[in-house]
Order: structure tokens, then sequence, then C-alpha cells
């Protein structure tokens, strides 16, 4: 059996609101060995990345550990309860022992730094070697990633790379000091599913090669069925499983295992409501009313006897790649081609592709975020692509985004209250503040 890396012992963690305190994490426990990845999975809220954090020192100012103790095993002979250790051992450990790799690439990167520079600066800062040997080191970790063209890669910001590539270089950076611990918070939940894979063979391979123990959190059982080689199920902030991953996924005991595995979608059968975990819990029986291929027969036909409400006519949108002195493009680049297809009121239109195709900017042009060299955007009839900016404005409530990351799609400096009511505001939609306030709420318990 292989050697303890690291050993959580009873950690509770509490976050004051004004004045209260609230139970965050509750009397965790668990242990990582030398080489084995660990998966901990659960919904949003469960403790999972409170629980990482607290390991790598990184809670917020706001979270108390309440009691526990978190062991890191340095060597067979040296251990260290990293709750008690001095800040300037704990920044020795971070990103030189212990890594992590988190979810969002884009908002864990600098914007105005080259990812090269990103990563020599972490080398740079547990290592005493030259920027010439640190900038070697880089591009082979940049070539052990599988990154395409490493010295492209090096000297690009990360808005001129794509999601997978921009998290193979935070995972080059996990890397660039030789960890014996990995925490990778859901690292490919923003990521397609050709890309996903392709991260976790890559996270294998690099395990395999430099015997690392892996932290893998993520909300995707299919994820971790694929990587883990044990599971802890959290929840409200407490372990309700843990086990050999085959075992507890095919063989759940907890009646909260049991209804999170039960709420995946089947691909065989559609249901009128997907199910939630409250729906197994507490000894209930759910049983899914699924809708007949004559009922969807029916739907369909209602759905596409009337007009469509938006028309994509041959769109194409371009963007330039290179500019003379003149400012004419000489280079450009073709992101959406000749796409046509139409949507239908009460209905869901799918569009799945890779990284890349054209899903994102095809959307934002259908918003007129993104400017369209050719084609016709019809909603109701209206083009949206003629008309004036004060016209597109009025009609935005109409057509609405959901941006993939939230991290950077909401205001930092905003509550949460003033972020919901402040396109209320622009729209003119309620009569006062506390009427939108109010329709703040109805939406937050509709969720």
């Amino acid at each position: 059996m292989e050697p303890q890396i690291i050993e959580i012992k009873k950690l509770s963690i509490q976050f004051s609101v004004n004045g209260q305190l609230n139970n965050a994490v509750q009397n965790v426990s668990f242990s990582l060995s030398k080489g084995e990845t660990l998966g901990i999975v659960g919904e949003s809220g469960s403790g999972k990345s409170l629980s990482s954090l607290a390991i790598m020192g990184l809670l917020p100012p706001s979270a108390i550990i309440s009691s526990g103790d978190i062991i890191y095993h340095e060597n067979e002979e040296k251990k260290i309860n990293l709750l008690q250790a001095s800040e300037d051992y704990k920044r020795h450990l971070r990103g030189n022992k212990i890594a992590m790799i988190f979810q969002e690439p884009m908002t864990s990167l600098n914007p105005v730094f080259t990812c090269g520079d990103q990563v020599m600066e972490a080398i740079l800062a547990h290592n005493k070697i030259s920027k010439k040997e640190a900038k070697d080191k880089v591009l082979q970790l940049f070539s052990e990633v599988l990154l395409p063209d490493p010295e492209k890669a090096f000297n690009s910001y990360p808005f001129q790379l794509s999601g997978g590539q921009k998290q193979r270089i935070m995972i080059a950076m996990a890397m660039s000091c030789n960890p014996s611990l990995i925490i990778a918070d859901e690292p490919t939940t923003a990521l397609d599913v050709t890309v996903q894979k392709t991260i976790l063979e890559l996270l294998k391979n690099l395990q395999k090669k430099y015997n690392l123990s892996i932290i893998f959190i993520s909300h995707d059982l299919g994820v971790i069925a694929d990587i883990a080689h044990r599971v802890i199920v959290m929840y409200k902030g407490k372990i309700m499983e843990e086990g050999i991953t085959r075992q507890l996924l095919l063989s759940p005991q907890n009646e909260y295992t049991k209804g999170l595995l039960a709420c995946r979608p089947s691909s065989e059968n559609r249901v009128k409501t997907l199910a939630v975990v409250s729906d197994f819990i507490d000894g209930k029986e759910h049983k899914p009313v699924i809708i007949s291929n004559e009922e969807r027969k029916t739907n369909h036909k209602k759905i596409y006897e009337r007009e469509p409400v938006l028309k994509i006519c041959n769109l194409k949108v371009v963007f330039p790649v290179k500019k003379n002195m003149l400012g004419k493009t000489t280079k450009e680049f073709i992101a959406v081609n000749n796409v046509s297809f139409d949507v239908y009121k009460g209905e869901t239109l799918g569009l799945v592709g890779e990284s890349c195709c054209g899903k994102t900017t095809l959307g934002r042009t259908i918003l007129q975020l993104t400017e369209s060299a050719q084609g016709d955007i019809l909603y109701n009839g209206i083009a949206l692509n003629k008309l004036s900016g004060a016209e597109i404005r009025k009609f935005r409530k109409k057509i609405q985004i959901i941006f993939q990351d939230p991290y950077s799609s909401l205001n930092p400096r905003l509550t949460v209250g003033d972020a919901i009511t402040e396109p209320m505001i622009v729209h003119g939609i309620g009569k006062n503040n506390s009427e939108r306030k109010n329709i703040a709420f109805e939406l937050r318990s509709e969720e």
C-alpha cells in the first residue's frame, strides 16, 4: 500500500454572515495516498471546493475553521498540520508541493500577461534558476501537455487561446514545480466532451508518469467514474458516502447518493419533468412520467404548424486576423459560414460542436453583440442586423443570453439582487425598486 500524502480529520468550516455563524463543512474526514485519485462529488454548495481551499490555505476571510486538522505528509518521517503551519511554510507549499487547477481558466489566468510569462512566474518563485532555464522548462511543459505550438502558446495572451488550450496552460502551471498533490476543481466543466476526454487522458498520463496524487472535484458522475479510484459524496457540508468508485456507483447505499445517480437524464426516454435529488430522499419513491412517441409527434405538429419565431438565413461571421498599415484587412478568419436554421415558439433547439466551431459566436451574433458579414437574422419578421443601436437596445429584452461562465459574467461590484434588478431598470420593468425586488424574489423561488 502506498503511503498517505494528506489526511483531513474532522474538518469544520463556518461562515460569519451578519454576526451569525453558518455551517459550510461539518466534521469532514478523508485521506489520500500517493499516486491515488480521490473524486469528490456533490451539488453546488455541498462543501467540495471549500474543503480543498482549506488544504491550500486559500479560504476567504469570512470563513472560520472551527475544528479539525489537515495533516500533510512531507515525507515518511515529517508530518505538518497545515492549520498550524506558518504563512511562509504555506507559501512555500502552494504551487510547489500542492498545486491547484481551477474551474475556469479564463478567470484564473491574468489577461494582461502572456501565458508563458505566467507559468514562468510560478517556476521562478520556487526555484533559483535563470529566466532562460525557466522558459525552456515552460516550453517543455507545454509540449508535455500537448499544446500544438508551444512557442506560439508561450507568447499568446489567454484570450487568444481556446478553452481547452487555456486548461492545458493551467495544468502546465500546476505541474511546473513537480508537485506531489494536485487539486483539480471541476477542470473540465466548461469544455466540450472531445476536449474533456483529452484533458482527462492527459491528467491520467501525468499521474502515471510522476506518481501524482489527485483530488478531483466534480458534479459530473461520468467524469468521476472515468478518473477516480475512490469517491466521496458530499451534501450540505457532510460526507454522505465513501467507497471504491465502481462499487459506489453501481451499488450506492446512501439515499442521497441513490438520488444523485437517479437524477441523470435517461438517453432512452423523455420525461415530462426532470427529477431532483429531493424526489428520492426521506424514503420517497419517484416515478417519472414518460412522454410517449405519440405525445411527442402531437407536440411537434403543434409547434411546427406555426411560423418560426427566429429565422437565421445564410449567416456569415468573419474576424480580421491581419491588417496592413492603412488598416485594411489582409487576412481573415471565418468563424461562422453560411449557417441557416429556424427556431419555433415552444421549441428547444440544441446546438453542439467542439470548441472553436462557432457556437458561441453564432449566439452572440444573433443578439447583435458580434457583427455579421452577410446573411439575415429575423425575429418575428424583423431583421435584427438591420436595426440601429438604439432600436437593438430596446429589442434586447425579447432575446436573452445565459453566458457560459458566471464568474466573468456577473459584476463583482454589484450584489446579486442589484445584478438582477439592473436590467429591469434599463427596460422599464416594475414601477419602483420595491416592485422590482419582489420580481427578483419570485425569480429566485422559481429556480
